[in-house]
C-alpha cells in the first residue's frame, strides 16, 4: 500500500524535531487504518443518486473488460467491442445490452454467471468484478442505459458558477466549485491559514524561495483590505517567479545538461532553460509558448529566440555509442517526441500505440505514426556528431562576439573592395596592353613563346582588346590575380581576415533546434514498433487522432499547423490538461490526480465543473498562466489552514475535496534554496551555463566507469539556485531527491520520505556550510542566546517559537556546546566544513554549537513542509 504524507498534523513537537524523526507515528497509523477499511473514492454513488456511465460504468469497463473487447484490433476476442455504443446496443444474438432489462442483457448474465466457461470476466483474469461494481452495471441497466462519450473528449463548455451558501468565505468562483461539492459531504470549509503561514506558503510557490523578516513584518503591518493581494502582485512580478516556474517544465521537457546512455558527453542545452526562464517571467501566452516550444523555426522570419524555443523537443537523450545503430536512434527521438507532445498537450498515453493499437482508449498505431509524421523530417540523422551536441544547431554569439563579427565583416567588405578595384577590367587590359608592348609583335600575328605565360593567356593576347570572348578575358583576369603582386597582397590580406571570421565564428556557443528538411521523409506504421520493419504498404500523412479535431483545411502538414491545432478553443485537451498541471502546482495534486493520463485509465476530475471553468477562463482571457495563478492562489480554498483534524482523516485522507489547505513535502530544490537563502548564501543571478556545486568524491566516477570525473566550481557559483546545478541523467545532483532522472517527460511530481533525506539535510556539505554561515550571522546580530535563537527561528519559519520551542532550542544549544567543548577537534572539523570563509569572529565551540542548532532548525518539519 502506498503511504501519502502531505496529510499529517500540522507542527511536530520540538522534542520529535530533535530526535529527527520525520513522523508521527499516531498520525501515520491512523492512515494507515482509514486506508486499510475505507476506499474512499470521490466517484461513490449514494443510493438517491443516477447512475452515469462515464463516471460509473465506464471506469469499470475498461479496468475490467477493454483488454479483451477495447480498441485493439489485435488482442480482441468475439469481435465485440465495449468501448463502442455501436456494438454495446448492437441488433445481434445475444444482445450485450438490453436498455431497461437487465436480465435480457448479455453483458449481465456473463459477469453474474457462475459458470467457469462463460463468467466475464474470466476465472484465471486478475481483474475480476466487485459485487458493487456488478450491482452498478445492473442499475445503470435498468436505468435505460444511457451511454456518453468519455468526458475528457468532449469539448470545453463554459459551466455555470454554483449558489452556495453565503456564510463561508468567497473570495472568488474558484470558492464556489469547491463549496458545492463539500456540502454534500461531513467537512466544511478549514479557517484561513495565519498571515505568517500565509506570507510564508505565498512566497515559496510563487518564487522558491522564502519571505525576509522585512517582507514578513511588511505583510503583517498592512490593515488594508487588499493587502494579501498586494504581495501576490508583487511575487508575480518578481524575476525569481520564472526561476520557480520553469523547473517542473524541466522535468516535462527532460531537460539535462548530458546526453545519456555510456558515453554521457556533455550538451549545450542551457539556452533553452533561460529562453523558458524569460517567457514565463513575460507571461507569453501559452498558446504562444506551445508554438514556439513545437514549430518556432516554422514561423515566418523566426527570431532566434524562436529557434531557440523548439529546443525543448531536443532535450530527449542522444546516443552516440559506438555500437549504435544511427537510424534506430533517429527512430527513437521521434518516439520520444510524439509521447513527451502528447504527455504534456494532451494528458494521453499515445506512446501505447506504437506497437498496436491502444488497449484501453481510442488510439489506433496508425494514428500514433500519423502523428509521428510531424516530427520524422528533422534534420538529423541519429547521431551526436558535434562535441555533445547534434545537428540541427543554431549559433548563439554573445553581444561581443557580435559586435566583433560585424567588424570582421566590415573589413572583409572593403578587402574584397580591394581584390575587385585590383582586378577590374581596366588593371587587367592595361596589363595585357604592357605584356604586348614587351612582346614586340603586333596583335593578330603569332607571338613567341614568353616564360610565365599559359597557352590560353597567350592565345588571349592575340585578339584585339575589343573581341576577346568572356573566356579570354576570364583568363587574362584569373593569370593577373595569381601574378600580380598587389592583387596577391590584396587577396591574402582577404583570406586572412575570412579565415579570422571563421575562426571566431567557431567560438560561438550552439545549442539544439528543430529544423525540417527540405525533402520531408516518407513515414510509414512500424510493424511492432520495431525502426527497421516499417510497413511500406500505406504511406501515412501527418495526422491526428480521429477523437480529436481535425487539423485545419488546407494548412501544410507540418510541426506549426499541429502546434496551432492543439491550442484552438475547440480542442478538448490542451487547456484542461494545461489548468490540471498549474492546479497540481499548489495543491500537490491535480484536479484530475492522474496528470499524463486523461484516457479511459485515467482517474476522473475531483472537481469536473471547476476543471472546465478553469480551462475555459484560461483560453477566454489569453492563455495568461499568470493570470490563472493569480486565480488560484487568491482563492479562499488556497488560503485555508493546513491542519489536519481527525474528521478530515476519516472522510477525506487524501484532501481530495480541499476542506484544507495544501500540506505536503516541499521539493528538494525549494529546500536547499531556502537554506542558502535564509544564510545570506545565495548567489541570485538569471541564467548562463550549470554550476557545479559540493558533491560527494567519486560519484560520477562510479556511475561513468571511471572516464568522468565531476569537477567542482568555487566561489560564488557554489551558490546559485539549484535551477541551475549541471543535470547529468546517468546520476542527477546527489543533494536533491525525489526528482525525475530526466531520461523520460515527467509530470507527476513523486514525494517519499526516507532516512536518506534526513541525512541529506543534516550532513550535506551545501545545508552544513549554510547553518553555519547562518549562525555567523545570527551572532553578529545578537547577544544573548534565546536571541539569538528566536531570531533564527523566525527567519526559517517565519513566526515566533513558542516559549516551549524556544525552550527545547535553548536545550538543544546547551547539550551541542557541552558536546563540543569536549570534543574541540569535532566542533573545529564542523565548522571548516565549505569553502566559505570563517568570519574568525566568534570561539569555534561556541560557534560550532550554534551551526548544530541551525541545522536543526533547517530540519524542522515545518521549515521543509508546504504548511
Amino acid at each position: 500500500m502506498k503511504i501519502h504524507f502531505d496529510d499529517f498534523p500540522r507542527r511536530q513537537p520540538m522534542w520529535e524535531t530533535k530526535m529527527k524523526v520525520r513522523l508521527r507515528s499516531i498520525a501515520f497509523w491512523t492512515i494507515f487504518v482509514v486506508e486499510s477499511i475505507t476506499q474512499f473514492s470521490t466517484s461513490a454513488v449514494s443510493a438517491a443518486d443516477r447512475v452515469e456511465f462515464d463516471r460509473d460504468i465506464r471506469p469499470i469497463l475498461s479496468d475490467a473488460c477493454f483488454t479483451c473487447h477495447g480498441p485493439d484490433a489485435e488482442q480482441r476476442e468475439a469481435d465485440l467491442r465495449l468501448d463502442l455504443s455501436a456494438d454495446v446496443f448492437a441488433e445481434r444474438d445475444p444482445r450485450i445490452v438490453v436498455r431497461g432489462a437487465p436480465d435480457k442483457s448479455e453483458l449481465l448474465r456473463r459477469i453474474t454467471s457462475k459458470h467457469d466457461y462463460e463468467q466475464m470476466p474470466p476465472p484465471e483474469a486478475v481483474r475480476q468484478l466487485s459485487d458493487r461494481e456488478r450491482q452498478l452495471i445492473r442499475t445503470w441497466i435498468a436505468e435505460g442505459a444511457e451511454w456518453s462519450g468519455h468526458w475528457a473528449f468532449q469539448s470545453v463548455q463554459e459551466p455555470s458558477i454554483p449558489m452556495v451558501s453565503e456564510e463561508v468565505r468567497i473570495e472568488n468562483p474558484i470558492d464556489r466549485f469547491i463549496q458545492s461539492k463539500l456540502a454534500t459531504s461531513p467537512l466544511s470549509p478549514s479557517p484561513t491559514a495565519s498571515r505568517e503561514t500565509l506570507i510564508r506558503r505565498l512566497t515559496l510557490d510563487l518564487t522558491g524561495l522564502p519571505p525576509t523578516t522585512s517582507e514578513v513584518d511588511a505583510f503583517l503591518a498592512d490593515d488594508s483590505p487588499n493587502a494579501y493581494e498586494k504581495v501576490v502582485d508583487r511575487l508575480l512580478a518578481s524575476p525569481r517567479y520564472g526561476e520557480r516556474m520553469a523547473t517542473a517544465w524541466l522535468d516535462a521537457a527532460r531537460y539535462s545538461d548530458s546526453n545519456g546512455y555510456q558515453q554521457e558527453k556533455t550538451r549545450t542545452s542551457w539556452p533553452w532553460r533561460d529562453w523558458l526562464v524569460s517567457a514565463i517571467n513575460a507571461n507569453m501566452p501559452y498558446d504562444q509558448f506551445t508554438i514556439e516550444m513545437l514549430a518556432g523555426d516554422l514561423l515566418p522570419n523566426a527570431t532566434r529566440d524562436q529557434q531557440v524555443a523548439t529546443g525543448f523537443n531536443r532535450n530527449h537523450m542522444l546516443n552516440g555509442e559506438g555500437g549504435r545503430i544511427a537510424e534506430e536512434s533517429r527512430v527513437e527521438y521521434v518516439v520520444d517526441r510524439v509521447e513527451t507532445t502528447a504527455t504534456v498537450w494532451l494528458g494521453l498515453t499515445l506512446g501505447c500505440a506504437r506497437c498496436h493499437d491502444h488497449k484501453y482508449d481510442p488510439l489506433t498505431q496508425n494514428e500514433f505514426y500519423q502523428f509521428y509524421a510531424h516530427f520524422n523530417s528533422i534534420d538529423e540523422r541519429g547521431n551526436v556528431d558535434r562535441g555533445g551536441n547534434a545537428n540541427p544547431v543554431i549559433d548563439l554569439p554573445n553581444s561581443s562576439q557580435i559586435r566583433r563579427e560585424r567588424e570582421l565583416l566590415k573589413q572583409i567588405t572593403l578587402d574584397e573592395q580591394a581584390v575587385r578595384v585590383a582586378t577590374s577590367e581596366e588593371n587587367v587590359a592595361a596589363w595585357a596592353r604592357s605584356v604586348e608592348q614587351q612582346a614586340g609583335v603586333p596583335v593578330g600575328q603569332k607571338w613567341p613563346a614568353i616564360a610565365g605565360l599559359p597557352e590560353a593567356v597567350m592565345k588571349s593576347l592575340q585578339v584585339p582588346e575589343a573581341k576577346r570572348t568572356r573566356d579570354q578575358r576570364g583568363a587574362l583576369r584569373e593569370h593577373f590575380q595569381k601574378t600580380n603582386p598587389a592583387v596577391q597582397k590584396a587577396q591574402q590580406k582577404l583570406n586572412q581576415r575570412r579565415a579570422a571570421l571563421d575562426r571566431h565564428r567557431k567560438s560561438y556557443l550552439e545549442t539544439m533546434v528543430m529544423r525540417d528538411r527540405k525533402e520531408p521523409r516518407k513515414t510509414y506504421r512500424l510493424i511492432r514498433g520495431q525502426w527497421d520493419k516499417p510497413d511500406t504498404s500505406v504511406e501515412l500523412s501527418p495526422s491526428t487522432p480521429a477523437i480529436l479535431p481535425p487539423l485545419a483545411e488546407n494548412s501544410p502538414a507540418n510541426r506549426l499547423t499541429l502546434a496551432r491545432w492543439l491550442v484552438r478553443k475547440d480542442h478538448p485537451l490542451t487547456a484542461r490538461v494545461a489548468v490540471n498541471r498549474e492546479w497540481q502546482r499548489f495543491f500537490g495534486q491535480g484536479l484530475v490526480t492522474t496528470t499524463e493520463d486523461f484516457g479511459t485509465q485515467g482517474e476522473r476530475p475531483t472537481h469536473p465543473k471547476l476543471l472546465d471553468w478553469l480551462a475555459w477562463q484560461f483560453m477566454e482571457n489569453g492563455w495568461s498562466l499568470k493570470r490563472l495563478h493569480r486565480l488560484i492562489v487568491m482563492s479562499a480554498t488556497y488560503q485555508q489552514s493546513s491542519e489536519v483534524s481527525p474528521l478530515h482523516l476519516e472522510h477525506d485522507p487524501y484532501n481530495r475535496l480541499l476542506a484544507r489547505g495544501p500540506r505536503f513535502r516541499r521539493t528538494a530544490q525549494v529546500i536547499r534554496d531556502q537554506a542558502l537563502a535564509v544564510s545570506g548564501l545565495l548567489v541570485e543571478q538569471i541564467g548562463g551555463p550549470p554550476v557545479y556545486p559540493y558533491q560527494p568524491a567519486g560519484v560520477w566516477q562510479e556511475m561513468t566507469l571511471g572516464k568522468i570525473t565531476y569537477r567542482q566550481d568555487h566561489g560564488p557559483k557554489l551558490y546559485r539556485r539549484s535551477l541551475y546545478t549541471f543535470w547529468r541523467r546517468s546520476v542527477g545532483p546527489t543533494m536533491l531527491f525525489d526528482t525525475p532522472a530526466r531520461q523520460v517527460c515527467s509530470v507527476r511530481p513523486s514525494r517519499t520520505n526516507t532516512p536518506l533525506h534526513a541525512l541529506t539535510l543534516l550532513n550535506e556539505t551545501a545545508f552544513v556550510e549554510a547553518a553555519r554561515v547562518f549562525a555567523e550571522r545570527i551572532m553578529a546580530e545578537q547577544s544573548q542566546p534565546s536571541d539569538r535563537l528566536r531570531i533564527a527561528f523566525r527567519r526559517v519559519t517565519s513566526r515566533w517559537p513558542t516559549d516551549a520551542e524556544l525552550k527545547t532550542l535553548m536545550e538543544i544549544l546547551v547539550t551541542t556546546r557541552n558536546q563540543y567543548q569536549s570534543d574541540p577537534v569535532a566542533a573545529n572539523e564542523l565548522i571548516a566544513i565549505g569553502e566559505f570563509p570563517l568570519s574568525g569572529q566568534f570561539e569555534p565551540m561556541e560557534l560550532s554549537a550554534y551551526t548544530g542548532v541551525m541545522n536543526v532548525i533547517f530540519n524542522l518539519d515545518e521549515a521543509i513542509t508546504k504548511e
